[in-house]
């Protein structure tokens, strides 16, 4: 075999367990865009497989990986969509991806074309030349967001590095994207292939238990508390320990807020669920964290956003439980590890607390922010027809969350609609919802609606997405028309980049290069016609501009054979408030007073950080 047949033949040969315990393959299929880097070899090898290992063709290198990432992360990392691209441009467009999924913690295969290992015809066409390291390669540039990075450059490698890879990329500590440079002679090169290779390798969910001393030293902590709280975050999905999430609040007590990746652990109507948390959060689940005594962080990265750069814990005494199967986020800053399989944790410190429970004082308070939350969402996503402003966030969120059905799944990403999702999106089943914002991609919206889409085909994946990421990135719209995989999309045009905006005003300054209007040029008036850039791509799409019109346009999207797109324009200045503290840089020194005042602000909010 060739080294491209063999990476081939290698991945057709794995297989996986899924969370209901059925068996699928590992590796669903590859996105692919050919070039002269990878064509020939490796798009050969897949051809010659493509009943077994389907190839789907993007649009853009980017696209494809983010629609992979997003294909893995609906999955809940238990498969490996893959991207391919040639060298050069093709490779460096998917780097953008890797980073998505290295930051959210999700498996993402990326093969990519690389210059000739015997280097005699070098340089190559789209070759970038370092004079003093002649090994080095645009390729390179994915060590800083990769997991696994490997260059193969004699065909045995591959027969123990592809294996790590996989093995890398499904445990649940380590996960993240995996990285193969191909060069254009190795891939060509034919060698003996051992058997044992090529033999059918099954892949189950390996779950780690905790440390015993860690897990009594977790459940002393909750004994002791007076005022404890759940943090879901992502991890509670990717262990699927949803039902041991719910089992374990219900039997203990625990109010439970969710964090954007760990949304949709509970159902929103749960009486113990308080909410989001954090700068993209709800005052309500706020408050909650500023008072709570011990903290069950469970699955969650302990990013600035679910922290508020860590002021929201704000109790001096409070105790950080981290349950995590990574050590690395389970001892971040000063938290009482828990090392372990999020769904195992769970129902060992469970069984550890015995009949333990909170007290009632403590859950009436959670059930009244729980239910100032959702009033304050009622009131701002009502519609006010007539009122002469375009609508906002809120209510497009509001509309589409008031008539949403079994199996919606809801998708965003970046700019203003995380905030708007995570609030006015309530989840009515588990694992309905995706919002990239560990690595906040614009432009990953309408490529993870795809992906998720070939994911979860019985499911409607509705996109939410802002006119400056539809811009970045819209052609996979295009993809989803051709491949069959239909989405509905709902673009709102707030005339720019408006929730930076908000930020650069809020921060003293002034609007500058964010809104078209503030922007340098001659016909900044101008304004993209969304519906017919949706309708040249072959998607159904239609224009609306209030509450009802889109409700009604919902129903026709929902029946349309193929993506339908729905664009609006939106107020680029009414915004879902909540939130806490945001460290950001301000200057010290300014001619604004403004941003001197903001700067004073943001010192005096750093008062209140945990440091270490």
């Amino acid at each position: 075999m060739t080294v491209a047949q063999a990476i081939v033949g290698h991945m057709i040969a794995q297989t996986t367990e899924l969370g209901d315990g059925t068996t699928a393959p590992l590796f669903p299929g590859v996105f692919a865009i050919f070039g002269h880097g990878n064509v020939t070899c490796l798009g050969h090898a897949l051809e010659e497989r493509r009943s077994e290992l389907p190839t789907w063709r993007g649009q853009n290198e980017q696209g494809m990986a983010l629609a992979a990432t997003a294909y893995n992360k609906a999955v809940r990392r238990r498969q490996i969509m893959t991207a391919t691209s040639s060298i050069g441009p093709g490779a460096t467009n998917m780097v953008t991806a890797a980073g998505v999924a290295h930051s959210n913690r999700i498996p993402l295969l990326l093969l990519a074309g690389d210059s000739f290992s015997t280097r005699t015809p070098d340089p190559v066409l789209q070759q970038v030349e370092h004079f003093g390291v002649p090994s080095t390669t645009v390729n390179d540039s994915f060590r800083a967001v990769t997991r696994y990075w490997d260059r193969v450059t004699v065909p045995d490698q591959i027969l123990t590095s592809l294996p790590q890879a996989i093995d890398t990329m499904l445990d649940a500590a380590d996960c993240g994207p995996a990285f193969f440079g191909l060069p254009q002679d190795v891939q060509a090169m034919a060698f003996e292939v051992p058997e044992e290779f090529l033999a059918p390798r099954h892949h189950a969910i390996v779950r780690a238990r905790p440390d015993r001393g860690q897990l009594a030293a977790a459940a002393e902590a909750l004994h002791r508390a007076s005022k404890p709280l759940i943090l879901a975050g992502g991890g509670v999905h990717y262990s699927f320990a949803e039902a041991a999430l719910l089992a374990f609040a219900e039997r203990h007590n625990i109010p439970v807020v969710e964090t954007v990746a760990g949304k949709a652990s509970l159902v929103a109507t749960h009486p113990l669920n308080c909410g989001p948390i954090g700068v993209t959060g709800c005052e309500s689940a706020n408050n909650l964290a500023a008072a709570a005594d011990v903290v069950l962080a469970i699955g969650s990265r302990l990013e600035d956003f679910t922290t508020g750069s860590w002021t929201l814990f704000q109790k001096p005494e409070v105790t950080i439980i981290g349950l995590n199967a990574a050590r690395f986020d389970a001892h971040k800053r000063r938290s009482l590890p828990l090392v372990a399989d999020a769904r195992e944790g769970i129902t060992e410190l469970g069984d550890a607390l015995g009949a333990w429970r909170s007290g009632d004082d403590w859950v009436q308070r959670a059930a009244n922010e729980r239910e100032s939350y959702h009033a304050y969402i009622d009131k701002i996503a009502a519609p006010t027809e007539n009122s002469g402003e375009p609508i906002t966030y809120a209510q497009v969120v509001g509309a589409i969350d008031r008539n949403k059905v079994p199996g919606d799944y809801a998708l965003a990403a970046a700019g203003g609609f995380p905030g708007e999702v995570n609030n006015g999106w309530r989840a009515a089943e588990l694992n309905s919802f995706d919002c990239e914002y560990g690595f906040s991609c614009m432009g990953y919206e309408i490529a993870g609606g795809w992906g998720a889409k070939m994911a979860m085909p019985d499911h409607e994946v509705i996109v939410f997405v802002g006119d400056g990421s539809t811009m970045m990135m819209n052609s996979d719209l295009y993809s989803s028309v051709i491949s069959g995989y239909k989405m509905i999309v709902i673009v709102c045009d707030n005339g720019g980049f408006a929730v930076i905006n908000r930020l650069q005003i809020n921060q003293g300054g002034v609007p500058f290069n964010n809104l078209l209007g503030d922007c340098k040029g001659p016909n900044v008036d101008v304004r993209v016609d969304f519906e017919m850039l949706a309708r040249a791509q072959g998607c159904n799409a239609e224009t609306v501009s209030t509450v009802a019109e889109l409700e009604a346009a919902m129903v026709r999207a929902r029946a349309s054979d193929r993506t339908y797109v729905i664009a609006l324009q939106t107020h680029p200045y009414q915004w879902t408030e909540g939130g806490t503290y945001w460290e950001v840089g301000v200057p010290e020194v300014s001619n604004r007073a403004a941003v001197v005042a903001a700067h004073d602000e943001i010192v005096s909010g750093k008062s209140h950080q945990r440091r270490a």
